[in-house]
């Protein structure tokens, strides 16, 4: 059996998806479904048991799982960069991570989990995932932090020749509709020039950066599931792994290629930015992947313009969502 926390989430039901297709169904998913849509992310895909992520950590503890484990994939967390309750990020995303990471590792089942690029903070001492180097990382909000903690903990246990943290960096695609502010700006733009015809994208406050010249690592969460089952096959791997594109877009990049995927006009507006985040706000992101290449991924990414497309016309238009098929 093969266990997906966060499974009811965006990337992972994409994942869950990505299972399927090659006919793998035994799967515990994990989650907490709350009140909001995310629940549709499961329609279309093929498991062999849900439970809630509180019921999860009870069948642990009391160990009451009965099946043969084969892998977990620890994707649940609150990812909201927003945040403020520092309290329930500890807790959500760094005990429980601790809790799963013990357990996984004492029963010599395969770990592989999410960690972020919002660990990297401002970027200031690059992008790499040397876990050697974890320690000089300057996450800027709270949600970050509570990622960087957990690999912070996971260096000090020794556990990085067991395991294997994602830094996920910008994903987009199907599946994400649940996430309300924090859904990718794909969708946010299609829903603008629906509505409006035009795009606010923020003003910059760094004179290297045009208004909407601000980069990003963007990459599409087919790709995202492509490197994350590659860790399942190959098994030998441990440690920390960027998962990006390794080529920073800009926001006007992706605008206009939302435009174009709608066979519409570009007409984009700068807004202020609120001060509220400016001091918390990334300007660049870039995925160092050359660890990945070095581990075997040979696949090339998807093309932002590419990844768009699919996503616009084939499922945004169509509000469709992933199958397992």
């Amino acid at each position: 059996m093969i266990i997906v926390t966060g499974g009811a989430g965006f990337i992972g039901s994409a994942l869950i998806a990505g299972l399927n297709k090659r006919k793998i169904t035994d799967i515990l998913v994990v989650d907490q479904l709350g009140k909001d849509r995310k629940w549709k992310n499961l329609q279309n895909l093929s498991f062999a048991d849900y439970v809630e992520e509180d019921d999860f950590l009870e069948l642990i503890i009391e160990d009451e799982l009965d099946s043969p484990i084969d892998a977990v994939f620890h994707l649940g967390a609150c990812s909201d960069t927003t945040e403020t309750n520092a309290s329930y990020l500890i807790k959500n995303n760094y005990e429980y991570t601790k809790l799963l990471a013990q357990w996984a590792t004492d029963a010599d089942i395969r770990f592989i989990y999410a960690s972020s690029a919002a660990t990297y903070g401002n970027g200031s001492v690059g992008f790499c995932d040397d876990e050697q180097k974890i320690g000089a990382l300057r996450p800027l909000n709270m949600y970050g932090y509570s990622k960087h903690l957990f690999d912070l903990w996971a260096s000090r246990a020794g556990l990085f020749d067991r395991i294997v943290g994602l830094k996920y960096f910008n994903v987009f695609g199907p599946n994400e509709y649940h996430k309300a502010d924090m859904k990718s700006f794909i969708v946010k733009a299609f829903e603008q020039i629906k509505a409006t015809g035009k795009v606010r994208l923020f003003k910059s406050y760094q004179p290297e950066y045009a208004d909407g010249g601000q980069m990003r690592d963007f990459l599409y969460v087919k790709d995202a599931v492509d490197m994350t089952l590659f860790f399942l096959d190959n098994p030998q791997l441990s440690g920390l792994f960027n998962i990006g594109t390794g080529q920073a877009r800009t926001w006007n990049d992706l605008v206009l290629a939302v435009f174009v995927s709608m066979g519409a006009e570009p007409d984009i507006e700068y807004i202020e930015m609120p001060a509220s985040i400016r001091n918390q706000y990334q300007y660049f992101t870039q995925a160092d992947i050359s660890k990945l290449r070095k581990a075997g991924y040979s696949k090339q990414t998807t093309t932002l313009e590419d990844a768009i497309k699919d996503y616009v016309q084939n499922y945004l238009q169509e509000d469709l969502y992933l199958t397992g098929t």
